[in-house]
């Protein structure tokens, strides 16, 4: 059969507008009434099948569906309840969790359940067994069973009713390459049984037969998030290397015993690299024409049309027959959850029915294409079954070319239906353990509770069957909207939105950035004060510290005259500034966002040279800059209007503020761009004149900031670039009678005399200076003994060696519980190894060169006290050229240690351990610092506790404790992190101005204006 190509196509990649009709198949009156008669008479067949046993409403766990389908917040709680239960290891654990989710206020349970809740501190062994076991119980039904004895049982049952069988290894994401192989080695133990079993039992099942006689009997679907660690979607490259190692034992057995393989598809940000590694794979000469091969589509994602049209034309040009199995897709929640919150475009239809349709549209495609390729029709739609039906029989096709997928444990009638109508059907059987299957199950859970879910609606009676077979398309406009985030009021701040860099155009336009960025390299940067270029200053070169022979620019030393000339020019420019419209004022911070936004790329390849940052790390920077430009812009418009602060009768009664005066901004190297904007732009927007230092390393990041700022329309007097060394500019700045602020961020050393200087009131001193002080913090993760290690590991990690440990907000100590200690420590340590170290300009590193040579010497020095003090864990290794050091992990750390107490800002971490939570809190709040901490755990309690006992200025439960969002995360910590400040928040501007007050009498001759009656 020649493949017909659909009249109609749109990607509907724009997410932010609704689907055009246009974009799925037009109404076709004939199609529909053969629709409606396949899904008829699947209909009277499934009615014919005893009532599926999820919607009995007999048993335990009917009834806690039905009360889940009613009961949103007891569905959560419930669900939550099932996620953490395999890592409770006592009676006591599992009644204690089961009393903080279902015994919260927001949970109405009925008289039963409260009974035995409150039994349950009593005689906690008599109700946690039975829970356990119904939760079991529970997964016993969606999960083939645990052992591969269980699978052949469950292949000779299907057989036996004419079903075939495909197979799914429970486990999904890897953390290293001990688990990976373990993985690997299940699966090539998978098709070893499997295919003897099959031997033994050689009549294979009515599915099992196409119209040229049999399939493959054996279908093995694998993740490639379970067979690697190294798996990078911004460096497919190295990622699919990686893959194809340990991909290519399992084919080379499934070619042995003529198995077919499938390629499952998991979150969106994998998908891409998924069907590269597909093709590319199945390109090698060695499999070109074997195994048997497949592949997942998820026809809810906006794009997957191109995809699978791509696939088609792939399998055309090589020759290469597959199977496509359509599915609808299991992540809707999680991909618009993580879309939204990195503002980018949702890449799932937004409504149920888009889905559908874009699912039968799909559908028609794989028919008309099924000379190259065998479609898998995965679903429990009886409408989406139907039109497949109907559509095959208007194209001629034998309904045998194709097959119907459902997983086990759900739509049992429909299954049955569809063979007595003579249809091939395959069953999705997962196997493994029950207890650490949880994720499975509660994916399973979501789906039969939805309330767009189809076996909800059909079995729960809230829908006819009419309504059931209609056409999606027609259901779209009706359907209801999706919970979104609120949209943005206009002038509102809004968040830049980082690059993704899973996208491959994304990935080239910064490699061409980086080639430009290089061939320019090696400019002489001036001072620039009073709006002149000073030219005639000794200068000093700034190295890539990932190849230190690599000059990056030379940026001319500012001596103390030049400050001095830079706190005259601001001091005469002042009064002029302070007197400038703040809306004038704030459009500069727009223009420069503007412009920085406009040349992110460009940008990004100088922090990655010149501060030795990775592609995502450099990508935030410049994002964080564009934030504080614009929500400074937005907070200081609010600050403009004067504040009534009480009404009273005859009097009008305001505050107000006013710019302080000169001020002077000392930024780091570890956010060269990011930080250094922000301290910049907020005094600016407040009316305050800035002079600018960046730190020496990265003091050419500083001058095209202060060019950008200047090109947005910063007057001259007002900002001045004044690169130096610390003891000497920035010291006399400090200490300077007429500079009336100093905004830092640096290290705690710098920070306390700067404090210390600050508050020495100097000869002809007008102003008590301001001081912004953020320094650094000894930061501490707790992982309590209920915590998803799949969760904390990965986050722990990042939080670590993300940009080699040098972020003030990254973490240096891990409180692990006794319970958990061991299996974490092990897991912990053996990820370490996955983390890639290298050149930042590689978009696969994750950890890159520290700062300078200064830098690399004082963190291995603490390395080396530390093998004296504690057990080194691991420590990888380092390329020779740079400035590396190597991951390092220590353990058996007591809080007495160095490197328990002192800031490294390196990539090494030291892992303590705590009997409790109380012990594990005392240790976080133990030392000088209160900076950023976090807790894994899905206690309820111990996450409230978190917030009332951990003492540091950003907490963070369940997730990094690196990576604030301006307005999102205001970020900032006491003790001796600083003083309390918070940047990117509400009032951090407040630093920057004086607050005044104005009373005015209003009355005249014994009356007011209306308004002030």
């Amino acid at each position: 059969m020649t493949a017909v190509p659909l009249r109609i196509y749109d990607t509907g990649k724009d997410s932010g507008k609704k689907s055009p009709m246009s974009a799925f198949l037009p109404p076709d009156t004939t199609l529909e009434s053969a629709i409606k008669s396949k899904g008829e008479q699947l209909f009277a067949l499934m009615d014919q099948q005893p009532p599926p046993a999820l919607f009995s409403k007999k048993g335990a766990y009917a009834r806690l569906m039905e009360w889940s389908m009613k009961d949103p917040v007891f569905k959560t709680q419930l669900f939550r309840f099932v996620d953490v239960l395999p890592s409770l290891n006592s009676s006591a654990e599992i009644v204690r969790h089961l009393q903080e989710y279902l015994g919260d206020k927001a949970v109405e349970l009925n008289p039963a359940l409260k009974a035995g809740l409150a039994a349950s501190s009593f005689a906690p062994a008599l109700v946690a067994t039975p829970v356990k076991a119904q939760i079991v119980d529970m997964a016993s039904q969606f999960v083939a069973g645990e052992t591969g004895e269980d699978l052949l049982k469950q292949i000779k049952r299907n057989t036996k009713l004419g079903l075939a069988t495909t197979i799914d290894l429970l486990g999904e994401t890897v953390l290293n390459d001990a688990e990976a192989d373990v993985f690997l080695q299940r699966n090539l133990e998978i098709l070893d049984s499997v295919s003897k079993f099959y031997a033994k039992e050689p009549t294979p099942s009515f599915s099992d037969l196409g119209p040229k006689g049999p399939l493959p009997r054996l279908n093995l679907s694998v993740k490639i998030s379970a067979l690697t660690p190294d798996v990078h979607p911004a460096d497919p490259e190295n990622s699919i290397a990686a893959l194809k190692e340990r991909f290519r034992p399992i084919l080379r057995r499934a070619a042995a015993v003529g198995a077919l393989i499938n390629f499952d598809m998991e979150s969106y940000k994998l998908k891409d690299l998924t069907l590269q590694l597909f093709k590319s794979i199945f390109e090698e000469p060695e499999f070109r024409q074997q195994p048997a091969i497949g592949i997942a589509i998820q026809a809810y994602l906006r794009d997957c049309e191109s995809d699978l049209r791509d696939l088609v034309a792939w399998a055309r040009r090589h020759n290469r027959p597959l199977s496509v199995r359509l599915v609808k897709g299991a992540y809707w929640d999680y991909e618009t959850i993580i879309a939204q919150q990195r503002d980018w475009p949702v890449p799932v239809w937004q409504k149920k029915p888009e889905s559908d349709a874009n699912y039968e549209k799909l559908s028609l495609f794989l028919l008309e294409n099924i000379d190259i390729v065998t479609p898998n029709f995965a679903s429990h739609n009886v409408r989406s079954c139907a039109h497949v039906i109907a559509q095959a029989e208007r194209l001629g096709i034998d309904p045998r070319a194709y097959e119907f997928q459902a997983l086990y444990g759900m739509a049992d009638e429909l299954k049955l239906s569809l063979l007595q109508m003579g249809h091939r059907v395959r069953e999705y059987c997962a196997i493994g353990e029950l207890l650490p299957g949880m994720a499975y199950l509660v994916r399973r859970l979501l789906e039969n509770t939805s309330n767009e879910g189809f076996l909800r609606i059909k079995n729960m009676g809230e829908a006819t069957k009419d309504q059931l077979l209609g056409n999606p398309v027609n259901a779209i406009a009706a359907a209801p909207e999706p919970l979104a985030r609120k949209p943005h009021a206009a002038g509102a701040f809004v968040n830049a939105a980082n690059t993704d860099y899973t996208q491959a155009a994304n990935r080239d336009k910064q490699r061409a950035a980086l080639t430009a960025c290089t061939a320019q390299l090696g400019k002489k940067w001036p001072l620039i004060i009073n709006g002149k270029k000073i030219t005639d200053r000794a200068y000093i070169p700034s190295v890539n510290p990932a190849k230190p022979s690599q000059i990056i620019g030379s940026w001319a030393r500012a001596t103390v005259a030049d400050a001095e000339s830079a706190v005259a020019a601001s001091v005469a420019a002042f009064p002029k500034w302070r007197s400038t419209p703040i809306d004038d004022r704030a459009r500069i911070l727009e223009r420069a966002a503007d412009l920085m936004e406009s040349r992110r790329l460009e940008l990004n390849s100088l922090l990655i040279l010149e501060a030795g940052k990775p592609w995502i790390e450099a990508d935030g920077d410049i994002s964080e800059a564009i934030d504080f430009c614009r929500f400074y812009a937005v907070e200081m418009r609010k600050l403009a209007k004067p504040v009534v602060t009480q009404s009273v009768p005859g009097e009008r009664c305001v505050q107000t503020w006013t710019p302080r005066g000169v001020g002077v901004a000392i930024a780091p190297w570890n956010f060269p761009l990011a930080i250094l904007t922000g301290l910049v732009v907020a005094p600016l927007v407040a009316g305050n004149c800035v002079i600018m230092k960046p730190a020496e390393q990265t003091s050419v990041i500083g001058a095209v900031l202060m060019d950008l700022l200047v090109e947005s329309g910063v007057p001259a007097g007002v900002l001045h670039f004044v690169p130096g060394f610390g003891e000497d500019v920035g010291a006399h700045l400090v200490g300077h009678p007429q500079v009336d602020f100093v905004a830092f961020t640096g290290s705690r050393a710098v920070g306390c005399k700067i404090w210390e200087t600050a508050g020495k009131t100097q000869p002809g001193q007008q102003t008590l200076k301001k001081v912004v002080c953020e320094m650094g913090g000894k930061n501490a993760l707790v992982i309590d003994n209920d915590a998803d290690l799949d969760e904390a590991i990965p986050a722990a990690l990042y939080s670590a060696f993300g940009f080699s440990g040098q972020k003030c907000s990254a973490l240096s100590r891990l409180i692990v519980l006794d319970e958990v200690y061991d299996h974490f420590i092990e897991r912990f340590v053996s990820a370490c190894g996955s983390y890639p170290i290298g050149d930042p300009a590689q978009p696969g590193t994750i950890l890159g060169p520290v700062i300078d040579a200064d830098a690399q010497k004082k963190i291995l020095g603490i390395i080396e006290q530390g093998k004296k003090e504690a057990k080194l864990a691991f420590q990888g290794t380092a390329p020779a050229e740079g400035y590396f050091v190597p991951a390092t992990v220590f353990v058996n750390v007591k809080p007495e240690h160095s490197i328990a107490r002192e800031e490294i800002f390196g990539p090494v971490v030291a892992v303590l351990r705590a009997k409790n939570l109380d012990e594990a809190f005392a240790l976080v709040n133990g030392t000088d610092y209160a900076l950023t901490g976090g807790l894994f755990s899905r206690s309820p309690k111990a996450l409230e506790r978190a917030q009332n006992e951990m003492l540091v200025g950003n907490l963070y439960l369940n997730r990094a404790c690196t990576g604030a969002i301006v307005e999102r995360h205001p970020f900032g910590g006491f003790k001796m992190s600083g003083g309390g400040t918070k940047a990117g928040g509400k009032g951090y501007l407040e630093n920057f101005l004086f607050p005044r007050s104005v009373a005015e009498n209003v009355m005249r001759r014994g009356f007011t204006p209306p308004e002030e009656a």
